[in-house]
């Protein structure tokens, strides 16, 4: 028999002994122990923040951490609400998502067709399966056009415009250079939807916008919601509902569109109202993953079923979802996941030690109002506290107030895009995510 041979069967018959747990002369060895896998879908804002914090309290010898997103391109997504007045350019919104993503994660760049849950894996498009101990899912929200009636007919992408999407909004940015005058609608299909003040926030900008290009005159603006008020909280329309009043913009409010109707340029109510465009900026229906449709973690709309205190799957308890993927009442925005990660990462490291989850997730987010006037308003509240009518201190810069328009207010909610630009990996430590 051949040396090569001999080596060869000497090192199968050491590996058996070690699968055994015991080696020649009677040693003993502790059983191996083979590295666990803790799974995040989605590298956006949330499911970052969550391979951050989690990277720094899970050990690399005991915990792999892989992210999982089909697209590498990472968006500032509150900056498209500037893009269409030429605030922000494309570039200003624009990073590679491993920007965000710390040492020590790895990241994985492909599409997820579905959980498998009970068999805790994850089938991917490409027909791969990803193994887990732990899923977290952030998958976020998309928009949903294609819902009602119409939307995606002749005049999308010529009078019917989204700004929740990079493509809308770089699209909406030519459309409003090329504009002379007429109606401008700014619409909210049925809610809940991301940031839920920034299609007010449009109406306020459109404002000013005209005005600097002397179009206001000629201008009509129309701010037409679901709700029974532009504003969802009565305090806050309270002191700021005077702004409508203002900048002369009407609301059309309990209105539940049915269809647009392109061709004679009206989106058109259940019950008969019609509403006339020369040019509508809508927010249209915003809905989960499909992929947690298919997988039977998601409700009618693909948000996944949380608890809202613990923010763990109702179905599974090694599966925990954060942001706007869930379906809690809270506000979907990044303010709002920043919050969440903080009370998910303790309850993620208790789940692994098998200890009771805290349950503290209330709700919180805050949110600046932009109106433009160098000015912004910030709201901050939770599920069961409105917005109060007070000051919050910031380093430095000193006393802010909300519910009132501030120059330090604009400057806060501006600066976020430097901030949320530079520190790439330390994102959950400098609160830059903790945005929308």
């Amino acid at each position: 028999m051949s040396l090569r041979r001999l080596d060869a069967m000497k090192s199968k018959k050491t590996l058996a002994l070690w699968l055994n747990h015991k080696l020649p002369c009677g040693l003993v060895r502790p059983p191996i122990q083979f590295m666990k896998t803790l799974l995040i879908l989605g590298a956006g804002t949330a499911g970052t923040m969550m391979a951050n914090r989690l990277r720094k309290r899970l050990t690399a010898e005991e915990w792999k951490i892989t992210i999982v997103d089909e697209d590498s391109t990472h968006y500032y997504q509150p900056g498209f609400l500037f893009m269409p007045f030429g605030i922000y350019s494309q570039e200003d919104v624009i990073k590679p998502k491993r920007h965000f993503i710390p040492g020590g994660v790895d990241y994985l760049g492909a599409e997820v067709d579905r959980v498998e849950a009970e068999k805790n894996r994850v089938l991917l498009r490409s027909g791969q399966h990803l193994k887990y101990d732990v899923l977290i899912i952030a998958t976020g929200v998309k928009i949903a056009p294609e819902q009602t009636e119409g939307m995606l007919g002749s005049d999308w992408g010529t009078r019917v415009f989204d700004f929740y999407t990079f493509e809308g909004a770089s699209a909406l940015h030519h459309a409003l250079r090329a504009w002379n005058g007429g109606r401008l609608v700014v619409h909210i299909t049925e809610t809940p939807i991301k940031c839920p003040v920034a299609p007010l926030e449009f109406a306020f900008l459109a404002d000013r916008w005209l005005i600097d290009r002397r179009l206001r005159d000629k201008t009509e603006i129309v701010y037409v919601t679901p709700g029974s008020g532009a504003f969802t909280e009565p305090i806050a329309a309270k002191v700021l509902g005077h702004l409508l009043e203002e900048k002369r913009i009407k609301v059309v409010t309990d209105f539940n569109v049915d269809r647009v109707d392109n061709d004679r340029h009206k989106i058109i109510s259940w019950d008969g109202k019609e509403v006339d465009y020369d040019l509508l900026v809508t927010v249209p229906s915003n809905t989960g993953d499909v992929a947690m449709g298919r997988s039977g973690l998601g409700d009618e709309r693909n948000f996944v079923a949380t608890n809202r205190h613990t923010l763990q799957s109702k179905q599974h308890p090694n599966i925990f979802a954060l942001g706007d993927s869930t379906n809690l009442p809270s506000p979907k925005s990044g303010s709002m996941a920043h919050f969440q990660s903080e009370v998910l990462t303790e309850n993620i490291l208790r789940h692994i030690q098998g200890e009771a989850l805290e349950s503290q997730p209330d709700g919180h987010a805050d949110c600046f109002v932009e109106s433009w006037h160098a000015n912004a308003s910030r709201l901050d509240f939770n599920d069961d506290l409105q917005t109060a009518e007070e000051k919050y201190l910031l380093p430095v810069m000193g006393a802010c107030s909300l519910l009132h328009e501030t120059r330090l207010n604009q400057f806060s909610k501006l600066a976020l895009r430097w901030i949320y630009g530079t520190c790439g990996s330390e994102v959950c430590l400098c609160r830059e995510l903790a945005l929308r």
